[in-house]
């Protein structure tokens, strides 16, 4: 089992780079729905390391069954340790983040420092994140 993967959206790609160790499976502008067809159904990936960091989300629109992708993507996730970044935006897909990470005993991370853009961490988020799932 590997130590750590990252899977998700732009947030992912970006948390990568401050957890170079981590395997990342990850996809600027993706949404969750994508993310399964592509990583879960077509590679059939099976997410396994001791600790697994989720960005997905913040890319959800209402033709996206976000509770259901998400619960899909972590019945398949085996880890000690699940964390899950909360998207900056769009609150009814943070209560399905939450509830999601409830219901599986899994971390949620707050984004507490943004870019201008109001939806990507900066810097210091991005490390802030990398200590927090370290």
């Amino acid at each position: 089992m590997i130590d750590c993967m990252i899977l998700g959206d732009s947030i992912a790609v970006g948390t990568g780079m401050f957890r170079k160790e981590c395997a990342v499976y990850a996809h600027s502008g993706w949404n969750s729905k994508q993310w399964n067809k592509t990583y879960m159904i077509q590679d059939h990936l099976k997410p396994q390391a001791k600790h697994v960091i989720i960005s997905l989300g913040s890319n959800d629109h209402q033709y996206v069954n976000t509770e259901a992708e998400l619960a899909m993507l972590r019945v398949n996730v085996k880890a000690d340790r699940v964390y899950w970044i909360l998207p900056a935006i769009k609150p009814n897909i943070q209560e399905i983040v939450k509830k999601v990470a409830a219901e599986n005993g899994d971390v949620v991370l707050p984004i507490t420092r943004l870019q201008p853009d109001g939806i990507h961490p900066s810097w210091a988020g991005y490390k802030q994140i990398a200590k927090e799932t370290e």
